[in-house]
């Protein structure tokens, strides 16, 4: 019997390499903009339905985790955010005290095209704005 092991692969140093290249800051902030920083129709973890969702403008994605997931017909990444926002009031700039408001997990697949969003986000955060 033949012992195969992955660990020192060809296949984990190119997609090492494309993780590496692939500015994901890039892609999680591209996709806030194309949503103009709304979330419409957001089910919170005790089902409950918020019509719209509006994130901060000060929202920056911070790069968590990244996979690459295979099933027997498709190859896709999954890009893994926290959302992290800064507080900002009158009287001074942004706050030093950055604020988690969530996770975002972004799917492409082989080819980089967008193909799902899942949002898991703080509904008690002062910074959202929440419609009903």
């Amino acid at each position: 019997m033949t012992k195969l092991e992955l660990k020192n692969h060809q296949v984990w140093r190119d997609l090492s390499e494309i993780l590496e290249t692939l500015d994901t800051n890039a892609l999680a902030k591209k996709h806030l903009e194309l949503s103009d920083y709304k979330i419409c129709g957001y089910w919170d973890e005790q089902d409950k339905y918020y019509e719209t969702i509006i994130l901060p403008r000060t929202l920056e994605a911070e790069l968590v985790s990244s996979s690459i997931g295979v099933t027997y017909k498709e190859r896709f990444l999954q890009l893994k955010f926290f959302l992290i926002a800064s507080a900002v009031d009158d009287t001074q700039a942004a706050s030093n005290n950055p604020q988690k408001l969530g996770e975002l997990v972004l799917i492409y697949n082989e080819n980089l095209e967008f193909i799902d969003e899942n949002w898991l986000l703080d509904i008690d955060s002062s910074m959202l704005e929440i419609q009903f």
